[in-house]
């Protein structure tokens, strides 16, 4: 579908975009984390953000990222690239506890 193909596009771009604009406001980044369902589970996608911000020292290994590993950037990369998995749904229990529990 073409249109799916222009929103991932435009996505892939807007993200590209908020990196670039806080590793600016940083000063520069040590560390990028992919997490949540696109970041753990869409390497396609993550690869397509980290394209052209090499700049910043960003680099995948796409072997790696294919693969679900834990760091995605090439040994002695500037900018370490890491998946982070999260469990959502834990996150989310936790915090209406913690919620009701202060009514």
């Amino acid at each position: 579908d073409t249109r799916a193909a222009e929103a991932l596009a435009v996505f892939c771009y807007h993200m590209r975009k908020e990196i670039g604009a806080y590793a600016a406001a940083l000063g520069g980044t040590d560390t990028l984390v992919f997490s949540g369902g696109i970041g753990e589970n869409a390497p396609e996608i993550r690869s397509r953000i980290c394209e052209g911000l090499g700049f910043l020292g960003i680099q995948i290994d796409q072997a790696r990222t294919e693969a679900g590993d834990a760091v995605i950037s090439p040994d002695g990369a500037n900018v370490s690239v890491r998946v982070v998995r999260s469990d959502q749904a834990v996150m989310i229990a936790e915090t209406v506890r913690n919620a009701l529990q202060r009514r």
